[in-house]
């Protein structure tokens, strides 16, 4: 094991250094695999805080680009997991456990990037999951940091045609969760989404909403949304997926399609795509979009414009942060974690019933940049609606 303290981070990330946090990395390397597993933590040693975010399998097209390395990967989305703990305490939303201990969380990530007969379904997946096992226990051995893991990408059925890669992971360490936390994540998002929507008074059924990745996390959304007699336009990049979404009355359109659905007449649109999905160019079109007014999602690391959501509220249109968003999924894997070493049952339903507080956050935080004539963004709204609730005089 590799340790980079946080000056050694800095290196690997600079932008760390303009910023308060302080993260820590442990690399694993398998000395015979080529299996890289880096564990990036805000979370300093002997703290006892619970180091929260998924294990993330790195998809192929990732692990083929260009420069592509582990520790920031690493670094990076643990920033993100950070960002989303900040959230879920200032607006005050998870459940009784999480909230209860909400001051012992901190953001973390574990990227694991596997050879190619090593992935989910290939002939050594269960080797590499083993080997993950025995670097989580080491890692939270030798740094004295609780390490929970839920869901992410890279995961599905083993290479014996049962076995879940969750599902293995959580039998063999108590810090792998194995709630499907992408409903809850979906059912955030959704409630969000909901309750922007409601602060312009448009209702489900006379909405159209587009969707940028309708894989775990995007399919409910899109459920939810059919369900509510919304119309619903898609992008997404697997056949098979769009097929489906054609047949259930969803227009539809790959990846090369992604700016010809955005100039379509739409009143939201929800990313959930892999990563990176506003850049420049998706930006540019949303602002283009006249009858356009709101950007939301859970989609990690989405926002690649650094002027993006300044872009977006000149044009009138409100950006609510991903990480918002997103948060339920975080919050439903620290939920079963804590209840779990209660000794009691964990029921997702708990988690999709803490979500609901989304739609309030959004309808309110919208409402109130409406209010100023869009002179404040989401953020700071939101920020405003979190010190009213916690009896805090605004600044």
């Amino acid at each position: 094991m590799d340790i980079l303290q946080p000056t050694d981070s800095q290196r690997v990330v600079p932008s760390l250094r303009d910023l308060e946090e302080k993260v820590w990395v442990y690399r694993f390397t398998h000395p015979d695999g080529g299996w890289i597993l880096s564990i990036a933590t805000l979370a300093g040693p002997g703290s006892k805080k619970m180091s929260l975010g998924g294990l993330r399998i790195v998809p192929r097209e990732l692990t083929d680009s260009p420069g592509f390395d582990t520790d920031r990967e690493a670094i990076r989305l643990a920033l993100g997991m950070e960002e989303k703990v900040f959230w879920a305490k200032a607006l005050q939303v998870g459940g009784p456990r999480a909230r209860r201990e909400m001051n012992r969380i901190v953001g973390g990530k574990c990227v694991l990037q596997p050879t190619a007969d090593a992935r989910v379904g290939s002939p050594r997946d269960f080797a590499l999951l083993d080997w993950a096992v025995e670097c989580f226990a080491e890692m939270e051995r030798e740094s004295g940091v609780l390490l929970t893991t839920g869901q992410d990408l890279g995961h599905g059925v083993m290479s014996d045609g049962k076995t879940t890669s969750v599902g293995y992971l959580a039998s063999r360490f108590h810090g792998c969760m194995s709630a499907d936390t992408g409903a809850p994540t979906g059912e955030g998002n959704y409630n969000m989404l909901k309750g922007m929507l409601a602060a312009f008074g448009i209702r489900s059924q006379a909405a159209t909403v587009g969707l940028i990745g309708v894989g775990n996390v995007g399919g409910h959304i899109c459920a939810r949304l059919q369900d509510n007699g919304t119309a619903v336009l898609a992008v997404d990049h697997n056949p098979s997926r769009r097929a489906k979404l054609e047949e259930s009355g969803v227009r539809v359109w790959d990846q090369a399609g992604k700016f010809a659905m955005l100039r379509e007449p739409m009143d939201a649109l929800v990313v959930n795509a892999a990563s990176g999905t506003l850049d420049k160019e998706t930006i540019a079109a949303c602002v283009s979009n006249p009858r356009l007014k709101i950007v939301c999602g859970s989609e990690n690391l989405a926002m690649q414009d650094p002027e993006g959501p300044d872009k977006l509220l000149t044009a009138k249109k409100i950006y609510c942060p991903t990480v918002v968003g997103g948060m339920m999924g975080f919050l439903t894997a620290v939920e079963e974690y804590l209840a779990t070493g209660d000794g009691l049952r964990f029921e997702v339903r708990q988690m999709l019933e803490a979500s609901k507080r989304l739609e309030m956050i959004g309808r309110q935080a919208c409402s109130l940049i409406r209010s100023r004539n869009y002179m404040i963004d989401f953020a700071e709204a939101a920020e405003e609606i979190g010190r009213a609730g916690r009896g805090t005089p605004a600044v």
